[in-house]
């Protein structure tokens, strides 16, 4: 699939079909599409086949015709991830008169503030770097909104299946960190390169912005993954403590129910017992018996109890 955009009153604006744009986006690109982009526009084949791997590292690379810059993206979430984040790789490839984007799934490129006001091809390449950074930060919000809501279900559930969706969370956190800062060393790059590449002052100074938010991502989804990495354990303990209260309750309950079983057992037995069958409350002490031994069991556990709780005091 391809999407052609065209830089009318520094915004970038999709064209209709038939027409020519500045700049080509290829999403999930067939074979006839990556012939064309290797045949016509002198595409390294290693390189374009790393635009389209998700576990690539960032990099730039200068070509003799074009500038290449893979940088990592958060894939879009949908239910059948299972709390998994997952990063795709996106490919840049800067030319004198066009720019050609290659990435793995159809995504808003070109929206929001960040666009408005684009001056340049080299521009519009450095507001996409950009706009990962501002992508990741939306996901590390809802991962810490997903975050807080299994909590909450932790602190009453029994069983394991919110807790392992924390762990894919944490698993998610250390991706996307890597991710951050595999995107950091790629934005340092581009800076140190900035003479090579024909920089302006705006483009100086918008690459510095976009270095200040990559730190403060970074910073952000490690202190993400440093607190749930340290709760995992505590969460893990709720639920131990959760099933340790309800097989303390299933052991009062069964007792409770043994003893009183156990006074009618021994007077069924086809043995001589102190009581004379034929009585008419022959019935009514066995069942009084039982009653007590209820009783006598819930008061020795109840003062048991109490000692231990004025002894942890």
């Amino acid at each position: 699939m391809v999407k052609r955009y065209q830089i009318i009153d520094n915004t970038v604006v999709e064209t209709g079909e038939g027409q020519q744009g500045q700049i080509i986006v290829y999403i999930n690109p067939d074979e006839a599409e990556k012939k064309h982009l290797l045949e016509d526009y002198k595409l390294d084949e290693h390189t374009l086949n790393s635009t389209l791997d998700p576990d690539e590292i960032s990099r730039l690379e200068f070509e003799p015709d074009h500038v290449a810059m893979i940088f990592k993206r958060p894939k879009n979430y949908s239910s059948k991830d299972h709390f998994l984040f997952k990063v795709a790789s996106m490919g840049v490839f800067l030319f004198k008169d066009r720019l050609i984007v290659l990435l793995n799934d159809d995504i808003q490129l070109f929206t929001g503030k960040l666009f408005t006001r684009v001056t340049s091809l080299l521009d519009v390449a450095l507001r996409l770097v950009g706009r990962t950074i501002y992508h990741f930060m939306e996901h590390l919000k809802v991962i810490n909104m997903i975050t807080d809501s299994l909590e909450q279900k932790i602190n009453t559930a029994m069983e394991n299946k919110y807790l392992l969706n924390l762990f894919t969370l944490e698993k998610s956190l250390v991706y996307y960190l890597a991710a951050i800062n595999s995107n950091s060393m790629l934005i340092e790059k581009i800076k140190n390169c900035a003479a090579k590449l024909g920089m302006t002052p705006e483009n100086l100074e918008l690459i510095d912005d976009i270095t200040i938010e990559s730190k403060q991502c970074a910073r952000q989804a490690e202190i993400y993954s440093s607190i749930l990495a340290s709760l995992m354990d505590a969460r893990a303990s709720i639920v131990s403590n959760n099933i340790n209260v309800l097989m303390k309750t299933l052991n009062i309950i069964t007792i409770g129910i043994m003893m009183p079983t156990l006074v009618v057992s021994i007077f069924s037995m086809n043995v001589e017992i102190p009581l004379n069958e034929r009585s008419p409350i022959y019935f009514w002490i066995i069942m009084c018996l039982a009653i007590t031994s209820v009783l006598i069991f819930l008061f020795l556990w109840k003062r048991k109890s109490d000692r231990h709780s004025q002894s942890r005091s």
